[in-house]
């Protein structure tokens, strides 16, 4: 790690997805994984779900590199709650007069767009249902496959939002085993890259409620990806239209997925919570 004797920081959520956010285009810096471990502890560190950083890019027609690390310290290629905070902090903080970013991930580009009404709408890219991609072992891209847990087979639907999702749609979500069941869901030897957990309970043809279980984070509030793969899930498997009102426990989003072939979209609020300085272990 690069010698930091504080670190500005500004804290952020998305329906309480909490983001600790980074600006890496004033000042470059590196933190290591235990650094990050100390960083996200909510008693010995500032505490959130994720880390966001913002760098420069030199890939042609992206305004900006965006990277996100989860509490455990390891780097995730995509995240849409904080997608939406990142286009915010950078327009807040001086760092673009944009309203509209595109933003380099690890898997390819998103765009984010900050509306008049504050809210930010966030094109995800499209679902990608190959086992190679998600990674799934012995997946065969059907729309439900089975997942053996413990002897017993759950239904599951596969597939990458730019990180890996394992939904399952459930009579009420306020039952679902996401916290005894997530964990081993999210480790499962045919997850080799381990996969977050998504449970989906459908109110009508336009409204689902769900609840997550993050790869490297545990249960959290919202997912931005998670509910666009809920939602795609459910438009699959002829449940859903085409566009979705995603109640989770932080609040709504809205998402769209207007065909097959095409992209995601989601829209949803993001907040500014508080600004500190951090400093980083020696």
């Amino acid at each position: 790690m690069s010698a930091l004797s504080s670190l500005p920081f500004t804290k952020m959520h998305g329906l309480g997805n909490d983001f600790v956010v980074l600006d890496g285009v004033s000042r470059s810096f590196t933190l290591s994984r235990e650094a990050l471990r100390l960083l996200t502890h909510r008693r010995f560190g500032v505490g959130c779900d994720q880390v966001l950083l913002i760098e420069p890019t030199t890939k042609k027609g992206v305004d900006f590199r965006y990277r996100i690390f989860n509490n455990d310290g390891g780097e995730v290629g995509h995240c849409g709650n904080g997608a939406r905070c990142l286009a915010v902090f950078a327009y807040t903080h001086g760092l673009t007069d944009k309203r509209t970013l595109r933003l380099q991930i690890e898997t390819g580009v998103i765009e984010a767009r900050i509306e008049d009404d504050g809210q930010v709408s966030v094109d995800m890219g499209p679902p990608r249902f190959e086992p190679t991609e998600i990674p799934f072992t012995g997946g065969t891209r059907a729309i439900v496959e089975p997942l053996d847990l413990f002897g017993e087979s759950v239904a599951i639907t596969a597939l990458s939002m730019g990180n890996p999702h394992a939904v399952q749609v459930v009579p009420n979500v306020t039952e679902a085993p996401v916290d005894t069941q997530g964990p081993f869901i999210e480790t499962h030897v045919r997850f080799p890259k381990g996969v977050n957990a998504g449970y989906m309970q459908v109110l009508d043809r336009s409204r689902i409620r769900v609840r997550f279980w993050e790869r490297g984070v545990g249960e959290t509030m919202s997912c931005g990806t998670g509910a666009c793969a809920a939602v795609v899930t459910g438009i699959r498997r002829s449940l859903l239209d085409r566009v979705v009102e995603v109640e989770t426990n932080g609040g709504f989003l809205t998402v769209a997925w207007p065909n097959d072939n095409g992209s995601v979209f989601m829209r949803g609020p993001t907040e500014t919570t508080f600004e500190g300085i951090w400093q980083p272990p020696a």
